[in-house]
């Protein structure tokens, strides 16, 4: 029998590609997996009954049905393992398009030595990169330093590593990181946390430390005891963990939702049957005191549950 081509596609709704067959007429698998890596065979929808039929396959070699391959799309088959594998390299790459190109920021500058100029402050953070602009925030009526001011990087690693660490400036400790909001100074450290729910109780803290550092360095990781189903990484830099929100990732093939995990102003994070066992180890309290507290502020922001 002479060489024909048969229509091969990943999935049956993609444009398919023609596959060369042997000279008896069967294909090798091999053949079929130089195109598409990790297939395992061929399956393809039977024209009279509309049900899905897998291609016979003896060591290696795919047999024709019916010794006619005709015109038939083929829809290649993977091991459910790889294939696993393969969503969850599509949900990275998605997220990784999703960051694309980071770009830098005004970075504030706090602590800085009254004296320090404009130009003292280009030469010192052009040790770290290429700086576009410097500025030294002045009192609008004396010209005096109001001890802070900005910078600015042309490349984004070059800021994050400005970020990494504390600077001494013209013999003075300063820091350099985003500019807060008014919310209060730990703000930027929120804003590193994500809320990873629809988690699983077989996940463990270690794995998914592993799973979330192709994303970036990961400098925590917490899973409510007991299990709640949701879990909080924390990642070093906090770009990175704004890229991630909003997204479906797969982890052990189970579909996890990101989300902020930056929680409201002023809330305490005690369970109400915190301050109830609190009232009941004090005797002649009423108990109208500790329905109080239960009333009260003192509960889990809604976006933690």
């Amino acid at each position: 029998m002479t060489e024909c081509y048969i229509r091969v596609a990943e999935d049956e709704n993609e444009e398919p590609m023609e596959i060369p067959s042997e000279e008896d007429g069967t294909v090798l698998l091999s053949t079929v997996a130089a195109q598409f890596p990790g297939a395992c065979g061929l399956r393809y929808r039977s024209p009279v009954s509309q049900c899905m039929r897998g291609v016979r396959l003896v060591e290696g070699i795919l047999h024709a049905p019916e010794s006619d391959w005709g015109n038939l799309v083929y829809v290649v088959n993977y091991p459910k393992d790889n294939k696993r594998k393969m969503d969850e390299m599509d949900a990275a790459s998605a997220v990784k398009i999703k960051r694309g190109v980071q770009k830098t920021s005004d970075l504030i500058v706090l602590g800085l030595p009254w004296k320090t100029t404009e130009q003292d402050l280009k030469d010192y953070f052009g040790t770290f990169g290429e700086v576009i602009m410097v500025q030294v925030k002045r009192d609008t009526k004396t010209g005096n330093s109001k001890g802070f001011g900005f910078v600015r990087f042309t490349e984004y690693e070059t800021q994050v590593k400005a970020m990494s660490q504390r600077h001494m400036i013209d013999g003075r400790w300063c820091d350099c990181k985003l500019p807060n909001s008014k919310a209060g100074p730990d703000e930027p450290m929120r804003s590193r946390k994500v809320f990873v729910g629809r988690c699983t109780e077989d996940m463990t803290t270690d794995e998914l430390r592993q799973f979330f550092m192709q994303y970036g360095e990961v400098t925590d990781v917490f899973i409510p005891k007991p299990f709640r189903a949701f879990a909080f990484v924390t990642f070093a830099d906090d770009q990175v963990a704004q890229s991630l929100c909003g997204e479906d990732l797969i982890i052990k093939g189970t579909s996890v939702h990101i989300s902020n995990a930056e929680p409201k102003h002023n809330n305490f994070f005690f369970p109400s049957t915190f301050f109830m066992h609190l009232f009941s180890n004090f005797p002649g309290r009423s108990p109208s005191l500790a329905a109080m507290f239960e009333r009260s502020q003192y509960q889990f922001p809604s976006s933690h549950v």
